[in-house]
């Protein structure tokens, strides 16, 4: 029995391990400036804004904010609409972050606006790996499929996309 508790602390332990690594080679290019949790002033998302919160310390997950709620793609393969509480619902993160540039100011994508609500209630194939929540920002951000599939890739998009560093801020919105 101990050897499944043991390969999945060891899954754990890679993932983290390799998380950090990552954050490295993304500072290190200029993709993100900072990621979250690491800045604390406080932003107010717009319409249009991605944000994130954390899953265990290990994963991320990303919607989009319109209207003083969060599209997503949850992990049952609907696209929702929820409100930042719920966003955190059954995760470990107790905050939400949005992606800025170094000035402060949150980025968003009108398109995204429109793109997503289109799909509200729609009903993905989805899977951790191949077709998550970073993947459904990325391609309503778009317009069209990408490859983005985990939370490194969906930073690099939006530095590209932006054409800035990605700046991880806390949003004004966390003491709901």
């Amino acid at each position: 029995m101990p050897a499944p508790l043991i390969w999945l602390g060891a899954a754990a332990v890679s993932l983290y391990a390799g998380n950090r690594l990552n954050t490295a080679h993304l500072r290190h290019k200029r993709i993100v400036e900072r990621m979250p949790g690491v800045c604390k002033q406080a932003v107010s998302p717009v319409n249009g804004s991605i944000v994130t919160c954390g899953i265990y310390e290990v994963l991320d997950h990303t919607g989009i904010w319109i209207d003083g709620n969060i599209y997503e793609l949850s992990g049952a393969g609907l696209v929702r609409c929820v409100n930042p509480r719920r966003f955190l619902d059954k995760r470990s993160g107790e905050k939400i972050y949005v992606a800025s540039n170094m000035n402060g100011k949150a980025l968003s994508d009108s398109f995204a606006i429109e793109r997503a609500r289109s799909q509200l209630f729609q009903l993905y194939d989805y899977h951790l790996l191949r077709q998550n929540c970073h993947k459904f920002v990325a391609e309503m951000i778009a317009g069209y499929p990408t490859d983005v599939t985990s939370f490194s890739d969906l930073n690099t998009f939006l530095s590209r996309h932006f054409n800035t560093a990605i700046d991880w801020r806390l949003t004004d919105i966390n003491n709901l």
